[in-house]
């Protein structure tokens, strides 16, 4: 029987919900969703909920899915990005969600977050 070393596999649900730091141990919210790409099958994006108190006031932001590493321990996911650079970023409420669809707006948040578009 072959085996897959390295290779690990969550459940969504198991993201959704998940702390989010960046590299100087800052927390910085928690996944909030995932956007899927049906038609390339993978995560495209992480919504991270920041900011706000106890859920109250959290503006939501898309994170790139590459810009994520999961800790060493697994329990945390690590955004290599400054604190101040996400409080800077484009962020949106609840209920008035970007089109996450759109090119234009992708390769806006792939460059301000400094990664290349997967596609």
């Amino acid at each position: 029987m072959a085996t897959h070393i390295g290779r690990r596999l969550l459940t969504a649900s198991t993201i959704e919900g998940t702390a989010v730091q960046n590299a100087a141990g800052e927390d910085l919210g928690e996944i909030h969703s995932l956007m899927i790409d049906l038609d390339q099958g993978r995560i495209a994006y992480a919504v991270l909920s920041f900011g706000g108190f106890m859920g109250l006031g959290d503006k939501l932001f898309a994170l790139p899915w590459g810009a994520l590493s999961i800790s060493a321990g697994g329990d945390f996911f690590i955004l290599n990005v400054p604190r101040e650079r996400l409080e800077q970023a484009e962020g949106f409420d609840k209920d008035r969600w970007p089109d996450m669809a759109d090119s234009a707006w992708a390769e806006r948040l792939h460059t301000y977050y400094g990664y290349k578009p997967y596609w």
